[in-house]
């Protein structure tokens, strides 16, 4: 370990740091525009100019590594005339449209040419303007800000794996482009933004709608996918303006999906903001007094049996413990979290979460996905893979169809049998997988949505029972797609049959009530006979045959708990309030206990919470990773030759707000319109 002096401070710091990390490490402050903590280093913006002693001229500490008995100094005169010298160039060319532009007050070049600037200009020559470039409907551009720190074309390549972003020509006639003009085909890219220190990459959907200084932050959960990404919510008033990442290295990073950052503008359409209830034939508008009456008029003498319940793929573990405890005061235990019919098994933690961890991608050397498109289904895990693979040389190998997940995977085939050839041995996957020191398995809700799904899950256990598992490493992971999933399993949602069998008994007249808590990625064609209670906050396809509406909160609207797919419990906190009447989840169902006689036993989140944990240990134990105990899951039985088929056909509608959402259907429209410039379809 290098020892260093640096501003007369000696200091030791670990090999293969920069002069950069260890002056940031000793206390001091080193401008920068294009070193960024989670990119390669470019060392072509020459801000972070210091002293090094026995050097000729100041160094870039960005790119120069440390040193046994380097002597730095980063406050002398010489550094700060570099550093004007610097801003001076860099400011040449920059209009001075501070006023009108959206990264005024958060600009790392407004800040750094205060700090470290002169605080004039000599040049007086006619500033460059540069073209505008279309990035597609969610990048805004102001390319004449532009000052070439290239942080967006590595983010394009490192972080998002496309790489569609370059520079053109060489000195002032230098130009960031994508590839033929085209959009920037990634659902990260709203990520260059954050990264972008100038304005010249800025928010469109946000453009010229609010300044930093006006909001409220809000630190909360996004619940867009299962990966739990920690955000910041941004709020003016009772509107939410934007969403913005947190940094969480065992989660996120500092990245959020596209979806995450953009469909916040679905939460105020659709919204179902008072009670409804079917009179004659029709949705009418109705108070709480009325439609709780309904409910219970409709659920008089009901036996356990006649009610069902299922919950959505947003819900809350709050609402949906609530919802559990209404229907086991009916003697009822026919509530379901499995939407799309996944054979996973609530008994053992270990085979429904990932239990390696989403950071312990970054420690496996060889990957097995099983019916799973990381790249549709958590886009900033699958940024992780991308690392690996690029920084390490790990393997990855597909079981599925083959997609473009944005780097080189060894395709095995889309047959879900190929995972009894892998556990017999007579499959070379199988000896990649005993090679490897911690290998790692990633079955997808896909596979597990199959008919033989409980087979593909048994199957895909005992493989990782056979070659995934050494010291303090599990490597059997499942990836899910719905934010309350493993929350729901926590809670031990899951009945004979799934929600498909609590379908099939309604459409045959066997139940007399069912209670859908969000639930819109199902057909409810099957319920248009049977008495249906919708709890949610849009008007999808949930609401479709509901007898009766009750408006509730969206997840920007509540203070709740959600677990992600790595088991990971963590709190959202309350951005703004809902609109007109609708409540919290578990407030509507609390209430409508009351009417019904069978008053639930809590009067507060707090309460509630603590009831919960009685029934799901886990869900007090905040943001940790859990080390579950292995066991035994899944069914014993014969894997179907076939392929499987995606669990996400369409990244940008998989959830109520984001179908409504003007700018996810503004995705989807350049989407097609690429694929038919390319395919020539458009004439």
């Amino acid at each position: 370990m290098p020892t260093l002096t640096i501003d007369g401070k000696e200091i030791t710091v670990d090999n293969g740091l920069t002069v950069l990390q260890a002056c940031e490490e000793a206390g001091a402050e080193i401008p920068r525009f294009c070193y960024h903590e989670r990119l390669s280093i470019a060392g072509n913006c020459r801000m972070c100019l210091v002293e090094m002693e026995r050097a000729p001229k100041p160094i870039a500490s960005c790119a120069m590594p440390v040193g046994d008995g380097m002597v730095i100094t980063t406050n002398s005169e010489t550094v700060k005339k570099a550093r004007e010298g610097v801003m001076e160039f860099l400011l040449i060319n920059h209009p001075l449209d501070c006023p009108i532009c959206d990264q005024g007050g958060e600009c790392d070049l407004q800040d750094q040419a205060v700090a470290f600037g002169r605080g004039s200009d000599r040049f007086e020559e006619g500033k460059r303007a540069v073209a505008e470039k279309n990035m597609g409907p969610l990048v805004k551009t102001e390319m004449t800000r532009c000052i070439h720190c290239l942080r967006c074309v590595r983010f394009a390549e490192e972080v998002a794996g496309v790489d569609e972003l370059g520079a053109l020509w060489r000195g002032e006639n230098t130009q960031i482009t994508t590839y033929l003009g085209q959009i920037l085909d990634s659902e990260m890219s709203g990520n260059v933004i954050d990264l972008c220190p100038v304005g010249a990459l800025t928010s469109r959907p946000y453009a010229f709608t609010a300044r930093s200084w006006e909001l409220k932050k809000t630190e909360s959960i996004d619940v867009m996918d299962a990966l739990g990404s920690n955000i910041r919510i941004d709020t003016r008033g009772k509107a939410v303006m934007r969403i913005l990442p947190r940094l969480n290295d065992d989660v996120n990073e500092e990245w959020i999906s596209d979806k995450t950052r953009y469909a916040c503008d679905g939460l105020s359409k659709a919204r179902l903001d008072q009670p409804y209830v079917k009179l004659d034939g029709k949705l009418t508008p109705a108070n709480w007094a009325e439609a709780f009456n309904a409910v219970a008029d409709a659920l008089k003498g009901a036996n356990g049996s006649d009610v069902a319940a299922i919950t959505g793929d947003m819900a809350d573990m709050e609402s949906m413990f609530a919802l559990k405890g209404l229907l086991a005061s009916m003697s009822s235990d026919r509530i379901d979290c499995r939407q799309d019919g996944a054979a996973l098994d609530a008994s053992c933690r270990a085979g429904y979460v990932m239990n390696s961890g989403i950071a312990g991608i970054d420690e496996a050397d060889y990957i097995l996905l099983v019916g799973s498109n990381p790249r549709s289904e958590a886009p900033v895990l699958n940024s992780r893979i991308l690392a690996a693979v690029k920084g390490r040389g790990v393997t990855v190998a597909n079981i599925g169809s083959a997609e473009d997940l944005t780097y080189r995977t060894d395709e095995l085939g889309d047959d879900a049998s190929i995972l009894d050839k892998i556990l017999s041995g007579k499959h070379a996957t199988a000896k990649a997988l005993k090679d490897a020191a911690k290998p790692m398995i990633i079955v997808g809700q896909g596979a597990l949505a199959r008919t033989d799904g409980g087979a593909i899950l048994k199957a895909a256990r005992d493989i990782a029972d056979k070659y995934c598992m050494a010291d303090g490493w599990n490597g059997f992971n499942v990836l899910h797609t719905a934010a309350s999933r493993v929350g729901g399993l926590d809670l031990g949602l899951t009945t004979d049959g799934g929600a498909d069998g609590i379908m099939d008994d309604a459409a045959a007249g066997k139940l007399k009530a069912v209670f859908l808590l969000g639930a819109d990625e199902i057909d409810t064609s099957a319920l248009k006979d049977t008495f249906t209670v919708y709890i949610g906050s849009h008007g999808d396809e949930g609401v479709r045959h509901a007898d009766v509406i009750l408006p509730a909160a969206a997840y920007s609207e509540k203070s709740a708990t959600y677990v992600n797919t790595e088991g990971r419990v963590q709190h959202s906190e309350k951005a703004v309030f809902a609109p007109g009447e609708a409540r919290e989840d578990w407030t509507i169902l609390r209430a409508l206990s009351d009417v019904m006689g069978h008053r639930l036993p809590y009067d507060s989140l707090e309460a509630l919470r603590e009831q919960m944990a009685i029934v799901a240990p886990s869900s007090a134990q905040l943001d940790q990773k859990p080390d579950e105990a292995w066991g035994d899951f899944g069914t014993k039985g014969k894997i179907t030759s076939g392929g499987i088929a995606p669990a996400i056909d369409n990244f940008y509608a998989t959830n109520p707000i984001a179908r409504v959402s003007n700018t996810m259907a503004d995705c989807i429209a350049a989407r097609e319109t690429e694929v038919e410039g390319a395919t020539g379809t458009n004439g």
